[in-house]
């Protein structure tokens, strides 16, 4: 089996906890040969927990030629500017999210992956969350009907006060958390077309100046409304999803879900009565049926719920590798983000 080469840019939280992590994991399929990071302290840690070479400037990394895939972890403002530089230097690209600051600069990355004929890869891991998939495939069974509105919820009580919370460095809710759920949304819209926005943003609990509340509606004609709230600020968070349907609806978190249905054939059609309603003893009444509802439910598999990042990176790992090795398309396309990109673009316009 061809091993993929693998540098990284970055040993933060993200490129060493999620990416280096992963892939020391998935030893048959991935190397991890060279890191690079600007603090000292975290280039002698990769040294003896991955055995490799570090650099203290990423630019070094472009000197070698054994490298099948360069990972972008460097911090969220840096992310556009080293993507293209890793393309341009002639190797493929995983940028970590979010991608870009606005669509323009997708257009610019997409270009440039055309001219230099190289990957551009995107780490959307939460497309491989086992709950969004199996939401996903509740939908597609039809046994809820056709979808009338998606909910989803990112939400907790937390007061954060790192670099992330600072506009300057790409912060805040929408660009940290926002990816992903903006991802999944975009996902049950449609990814045809850019859908209507409304936004509103709020500064609640964090000590830096970028936003910590996040409400998105997304709406367009012959589609179902999506809610994204991505919340520090909300005390009892309920649920993950909570879909509704002509027949039914889904409801859950990232380990449970729960969705009840009724069958139209059992049910029969409605008919309209323009008439006043009465009921047995000829009395003023509200319309009233007994449907008889179905209840299923799943719960996460034991081995993915007790490492539940890890295996979706795993699964995102094993889709890359597909394409680089295979020649598989890309299932997360850098078309498909640059659809998030705008979204998210537009909210920030909206909150100016």
């Amino acid at each position: 089996m061809k091993k993929i080469r693998v540098a990284i840019i970055g040993q933060g939280r993200s490129g060493r906890d999620i990416h280096a992590n992963s892939l020391s994991q998935m030893k048959e399929q991935y190397e991890i040969v060279a890191v690079a990071d600007m603090l000292e302290e975290r280039l002698e840690r990769a040294k003896k927990e991955l055995n490799c070479e570090v650099y203290r400037d990423y630019r070094d990394l472009f000197k070698r030629n054994d490298l099948d895939l360069i990972i972008n972890a460097s911090p969220s403002h840096f992310h556009f500017t080293i993507s293209k530089e890793i393309m341009e230097s002639g190797f493929h690209v995983l940028s970590e999210k979010p991608l870009a600051r606005t669509a323009h600069e997708v257009d610019i990355l997409i270009d440039t992956a055309k001219k230099t004929g190289k990957l551009l890869a995107i780490f959307q891991q939460s497309r491989y969350a086992p709950a969004y998939r199996q939401v996903q495939e509740i939908i597609k069974s039809g046994v809820i009907g056709r979808v009338v509105q998606v909910s989803i919820a990112y939400n907790n009580f937390a007061r954060r006060w790192d670099w992330q919370t600072l506009k300057a460095n790409d912060g805040g809710n929408l660009l940290n958390t926002g990816p992903h759920p903006v991802d999944q949304a975009l996902q049950f819209f449609g990814s045809e077309e850019m859908p209507h926005i409304t936004s509103m943003m709020d500064r609640a609990n964090t000590a830096g100046d970028a936003e910590d509340y996040v409400k998105i509606i997304l709406h367009g004609h012959g589609r179902p409304v999506i809610d994204v709230e991505i919340s520090s600020c909300c005390a009892y968070p309920s649920f993950t999803y909570n879909v509704q349907g002509t027949r039914g609806g889904i409801k859950g978190s990232t380990t449970h879900l729960d969705w009840k249905y009724f069958k139209q054939e059992e049910a029969g059609e409605l008919k309209l009565v323009t008439t006043p309603m009465v009921n047995e003893k000829n009395e003023p009444a509200y319309c009233r049926e007994q449907l008889k509802w179905y209840e299923e439910s799943w719960d996460i598999p034991a081995e993915q719920g007790k490492d539940l990042f890890p295996s979706m990176a795993q699964s995102f790992y094993n889709m890359i590798y597909n394409t680089i090795v295979h020649g598989k398309e890309l299932e997360i396309t850098p078309s498909q983000v640059r659809q998030q990109i705008a979204v998210m673009e537009e909210c920030h316009r909206q909150n100016s």
